[in-house]
Parts: structure tokens; C-alpha cells; sequence
């Protein structure tokens, strides 16, 4: 494996200022190419999307882009690629549409282990329609969830399964093919909140067999906006709630009012940065297979590393250990507060935040109340010296 950390650490202007970042789960950093896409469409003539005038073709040209580059990230159609304020508000949306079609008796799955993006808006769609709520568990021991527990809540009035693609507080990665097999032979739709894994692995909507993916490009080195990617033919059986003279094709539909061009044409530039990580050439959507195929085994080889010398330290707890996670580490210690490490290790220029990170049924099952811990997780441009910025501060909190 050859992935050049230096070459892409000097493409990140905020890492001059000398921080330790691994602060990415919350999100990352941006590399040049995307500042100046968002700048460049900020400062050029631009209008409300048409094909009459240049700056009408400006606009539509960037939208037509990104949901294209976003198609090219996720292994999804284009036409089926819709933008919002953020995962939240799109899962939100999703929510309170297909509720219309639910009534008492039926039943919608949610998980412990999920961020409560994806548990709050169909918990509340599911109690506004009268219908019924199951959790499916995990293991607080292994932070393990399987298809198993899935398939313990199933029934044939499940009508939706919302579950994460990985875990934002403790990494873990469902089996996401196994669990839509469950869903889709109960007849029940599957939601997958894809924000976390979207950074670090190579994603197949249909492989994985999401019926709705959401995701955030600014956890993978792109500007603040959300992105959901579901079947055309999917979304054209919703009707959501919209303006009377907006359009009505799909995925227009879904979208709120005049989208924001500057932070698509961010999104396209982020996603063209990952393209870029790749070491062979072909289509796009080769290259950024190959590159976070390429990612995902150097980020690995870090976390192991990392897990390695944070395991050896006395009195540090780790909550990460599910066989199939992503690079993002959850750690208590027996006598600190993770708060005060939040601290201490801010003052020495690393960023490692403690919190639940809205991932507060997860963090209650661990028995971490709302409290947490310290968050670790890694980015396209951690390298081995932030790694040990990291465990040298660590090492000093301990022994202070």
C-alpha cells in the first residue's frame, strides 16, 4: 500500500497552525481545492438555476455536478442524489413523509447504536402516526451489532429499519447486507445513516442495500451541507410536503427552496480530492473506490498502532472493539475526567474531544450516561507524529 501522508497534509491550510487534529468524527478540516471551489462560486456571476444566461447555466451546471460527483462517491444514481441543510434535516424529511403512510400497529426499528439523527426523527414519525417503536440492542461488551439482533425485532408489521453504517462514538460496523437481507424479506424499507463511514471506507448504496443513505460532506474533507441517496424510483412514490409553483421532479422535490451552489461546488471539489488519493487511473468512481480502499488500510494500520500504545497505558479504558470498525476510538480512565483531557490536551495543541457526540442512547448503553468519553478519531491526514502528540499528552494527564 503507498499513501503519501506528507503530499496530502500539504494541501490542508489549517494544519499550519500546527494542531494535532482527531477531531474529524465531528468533522475534518478542508484542503485548498475545496476553499477556493466555494470561494470561486461566491465570487462568480451566478443566478437561480436555468439554461437562458450564462449565470443560470453557472448554477445549473454546479448542481449537475455534485449530485454526479456524490453518485460517483456512493456507487448511486444521480438522479436519486438530494441535498439539504444536513443529514439531520434530510433524515427529518424522510421521516415525516413516509409517516403519512403508517398507522397504529405498524412498527419502525431503530438502534441503540446510532447517532440520534437517526433514531429521534423516526422515533417522533413513528409516534405522530401511532405506530409502534422496537430497539434493536447491541453488546456492550464488543460494542458489536449484528444481524441477529436485527432479526430479534423484525415482524410483519415492521414497516422501516434505521441503522448506522458505523458508529460515531465507538466505530462499529453492522453487517449492513446481512441486515438489509433481514429487512427487505420482512418487506420493511432500511435507512442507513452513512455520515460516519462515508470518511473512511468505500461505499455501494446497492451493495450495501440501503434504501435511504444519508451522509455529510464535511466529515469527508467538504463543506457543511447533507446529502441522501436513495432508488429514483423510490422517491418518486414520496410526496413530501413542498412549495405549490416548486418542481415536482425528483430529486428537485425533496429540496427546500434555492439550494446552496457555493457549498455543492465544495462538495464536488472534496469529492475530487479523494479521486485524487487514488494510486491507479480510470473513471472517477474507479479512483475513489481505489483511493478510500487505500485510505481505509492506512487509517487502519494507525489505529492499530494507536490502540496498541493506548492499551499499554495504566488506567485507560478502551470502548472500541468490535471486530469491523472504522478508526475512531472511545476511551474512559479509571481515575480522570475525560473532560479535564479534553482540556489538558487542548492546551497542548491536540484536538480530542470528550462528549456522547449526540450518540446518546449509545453512550447510556455503555453505562456512560450522557457524559461519554474522549473521542480519538483519525482523517485522511492524521500521521504517526500526531499519534504520538497524542499519547505524549495522554501520558503527562496521567501522571499529573
Amino acid at each position: 500500500m503507498s499513501y503519501d501522508v506528507a503530499a496530502v497534509r500539504a494541501q490542508f491550510p489549517a494544519l499550519r497552525a500546527g494542531t494535532a487534529h482527531f477531531d474529524g468524527p465531528g468533522g475534518t478540516q478542508v484542503p485548498e481545492s475545496v476553499a477556493r471551489a466555494v470561494a470561486d462560486t461566491l465570487t462568480s456571476p451566478i443566478a437561480n438555476r436555468g439554461r437562458i444566461t450564462a449565470a443560470e447555466r453557472t448554477a445549473d451546471d454546479i448542481v449537475l455536478g455534485a449530485r454526479q460527483a456524490m453518485a460517483d462517491l456512493l456507487g448511486a444514481d444521480p438522479l436519486g442524489i438530494v441535498f439539504g441543510r444536513s443529514a439531520t434535516q434530510l433524515t427529518f424529511d424522510v421521516s415525516r413523509t413516509l409517516a403519512a403512510g403508517w398507522a397504529p400497529g405498524d412498527e419502525v426499528v431503530v438502534s441503540r447504536l446510532d447517532h440520534d439523527a437517526n433514531v429521534r426523527p423516526w422515533v417522533r414519525a413513528a409516534e405522530a402516526a401511532g405506530a409502534t417503536v422496537r430497539w434493536i440492542e447491541f453488546d456492550p461488551a464488543t460494542g458489536e451489532l449484528t444481524a441477529d439482533d436485527v432479526a430479534a425485532v423484525l415482524t410483519d408489521r415492521t414497516r422501516l429499519v434505521a441503522v448506522t453504517g458505523a458508529s460515531n462514538l465507538i466505530g462499529t460496523r453492522p453487517p449492513l447486507p446481512a441486515i438489509a437481507r433481514l429487512v427487505h424479506d420482512a418487506g420493511a424499507l432500511l435507512a442507513v445513516d452513512g455520515v460516519h463511514l462515508t470518511a473512511h471506507a468505500p461505499i455501494d448504496v446497492a451493495a450495501l442495500g440501503a434504501d435511504f443513505f444519508t451522509c455529510s460532506p464535511y466529515k469527508f474533507l467538504g463543506p457543511h451541507c447533507g446529502v441522501l441517496a436513495a432508488a429514483p424510483s423510490l422517491l418518486e412514490t414520496l410526496s413530501p410536503a413542498k412549495l405549490l409553483p416548486s418542481s415536482d421532479d425528483v430529486p428537485e422535490r425533496f429540496e427546500l427552496g434555492t439550494l446552496p451552489y457555493e457549498l455543492m461546488a465544495g462538495t464536488t471539489a472534496a469529492v475530487d480530492f479523494l479521486a485524487g488519493l487514488s494510486p491507479v487511473d480510470g473513471s472517477r468512481r474507479e479512483r475513489l473506490v481505489a483511493a478510500m480502499t487505500t485510505l481505509e488500510a492506512y487509517e487502519d494500520e494507525l489505529r492499530e498502532h494507536l490502540e496498541t500504545e493506548l492499551g499499554a497505558l495504566p488506567g485507560v479504558r478502551l470502548w472500541s472493539r468490535a471486530a469491523h470498525r472504522t478508526p475512531t476510538l472511545l476511551i474512559t480512565f479509571d481515575d480522570h475526567d475525560t473532560a479535564e483531557a479534553y482540556r489538558f490536551l487542548a492546551a497542548r495543541g491536540v484536538n480530542a474531544p470528550a462528549g456522547s457526540f449526540y450518540a446518546i442512547e449509545a453512550s447510556r448503553w455503555l453505562g456512560l450516561g450522557d457524559t461519554g468519553g474522549l473521542r480519538v478519531g483519525l482523517a485522511p491526514y492524521s500521521d504517526k507524529d500526531d499519534v504520538e502528540r497524542l499519547l505524549t499528552g495522554l501520558r503527562e494527564f496521567l501522571a499529573a
